[in-house]
């Protein structure tokens, strides 16, 4: 039998509306929790949540934004939140693109986390892919000096095309050079994807790169 959706927020909802961001800005959404909202975590994609909500409860005096596409899935998150998550995380229904572009200020950013893109894996679909040249440039504009994106993966073919449009950006340089990435990162945080693929054995990609 099939759950039903829940759509009530049992406590403080901590979601914002894209129009309401771009017109009234992060010190608005984030008070008063945050004080001085930017510059900014922001994780790209953030699934069932549990990674952002890690990050958000190991730096409360930081502010967190999730964009997720997802309306289910923003909304399971800011239930969970509302229960009594870190109260310093936002959540926005959006396309990363769109949230990147519209929504954040050149060197807002203190960090990126796009944790394990969708790869699509046919061929006619690769364009659909999220981290394209174009778009890495956007995120490093955004980030504040010496700040970083954080990447990772398992598609290996997905993997290749990351790493040469990482590589290629002039605003960025690799913080794990001389190696192009990393298959471990100590102490980060695990998503319940991560677990799974770990699991079936798949080879993991973590990049870090910083503004230059």
């Amino acid at each position: 039998m099939a759950r039903h959706l829940k759509f009530d927020i049992p406590g403080p909802d901590r979601r914002v509306e894209f129009e309401t961001l771009r017109e009234d800005g992060l010190a608005a959404a984030f008070a008063p929790d945050v004080p001085q909202p930017a510059p900014l975590v922001v994780e790209i994609g953030f699934g069932r949540g549990e990674f952002l909500a890690a990050l958000a409860a190991a730096a409360p005096a930081q502010a967190f934004l999730g964009v997720e596409y997802s309306f289910k899935r923003v909304l399971k998150l800011a239930r969970r939140l509302a229960r009594g998550g870190p109260p310093n995380v936002r959540l926005l229904q959006a396309r990363g693109e769109d949230a990147v572009r519209e929504l954040l200020p050149e060197r807002s950013v203190r960090a990126f986390w796009i944790n394990f893109p969708d790869p699509w894996p046919k061929l006619r679909h690769r364009r659909r892919r999220l981290l394209q040249p174009a778009f890495v440039h956007e995120l490093a504009l955004r980030l504040v000096p010496g700040g970083e994106l954080h990447v990772a993966t398992d598609d290996a073919d997905y993997a290749a095309q990351i790493d040469a449009a990482l590589a290629a950006e002039p605003l960025l340089e690799n913080a794990l050079a001389p190696a192009p990435f990393a298959r471990e990162v100590p102490g980060r945080p695990m998503t319940a994807y991560e677990r799974e693929w770990r699991a079936e054995g798949r080879p993991l990609h973590f990049w870090t790169y910083r503004r230059r």
